[in-house]
């Protein structure tokens, strides 16, 4: 892999670079695990937050679930409400390599699955979000990974070469994606396996993950 040239970096954000949970505030809000584990399953699940990553409206997703879930209403708004406790920190080692990449010289650009309203407040409490050359936010052009016209997309958008970029994504369907779309791409575990990717890649010198190198702000 070191003989091909990646001139493109492209990082998603969540689980890669900030930490995403809901089950932090809603341990709060719905005490019991199983009541906690149904509410998600069955109202505030998977596939109705990922309409708002569609762009749309958290007015129109909450009137959705509360006509159909009303003796709910209360947990249904305390989503958007605590968003802010779902995101915690930011995974430190990752934002180094980031950071690394820049100060380097590096195109780095961002490509995520996100509101637009939230992806805005995620900016301010972690201004390393603001440091890439541009990123495509979901919520904002309306598709979602892993629709691979997301990723056509943010290569229009940004001039990149699909056979000299990288995509760095924690799920794997969004990985094949890219693939799919001309791109090489790693699946994201850790920041230490991330590394050795890039350098097999071709990609480096990018430092030692011991040193703290460039200042963070990893936790809001």
């Amino acid at each position: 892999m070191s003989s091909v040239d990646i001139r493109h970096i492209v990082f998603d954000i969540g689980k890669v670079l900030i930490h995403y949970d809901p089950q932090i505030p809603y341990s709060r809000i719905i005490p019991d695990e199983a009541e906690r584990n149904w509410f998600f399953a069955n109202v505030c699940t998977h596939d109705w937050n990922i309409e708002q990553d569609r762009g749309r409206p958290w007015e129109e997703a909450e009137t959705l679930l509360i006509r159909d879930y009303p003796e709910h209403e209360e947990q249904i708004r305390a989503f958007r409400l605590h968003w802010h406790e779902m995101v915690p920190h930011a995974y430190p080692e990752t934002v180094s390599l980031l950071e690394r990449l820049i100060a380097e010289g590096r195109d780095v650009t961002m490509l995520t699955n996100f509101a637009s309203d939230t992806f805005r407040e995620a900016q301010k409490r972690f201004p390393f979000l603001t440091l890439p050359r541009g990123v495509t936010v979901s919520g904002d052009v309306g598709l979602i990974k892993p629709d691979i016209e997301i990723y056509r997309t943010h290569a229009r958008t940004f001039g990149l070469e699909p056979a000299a970029t990288i995509f760095i994504d924690d799920s794997l369907a969004n990985v094949e994606a890219a693939r799919a779309a001309g791109w090489h791409a790693i699946h994201f575990t850790d920041a230490r396996v991330l590394r050795a990717d890039l350098v097999a890649y071709g990609v480096q010198p990018l430092g030692d993950l011991d040193d703290p190198g460039l200042a963070v702000a990893t936790r809001a």
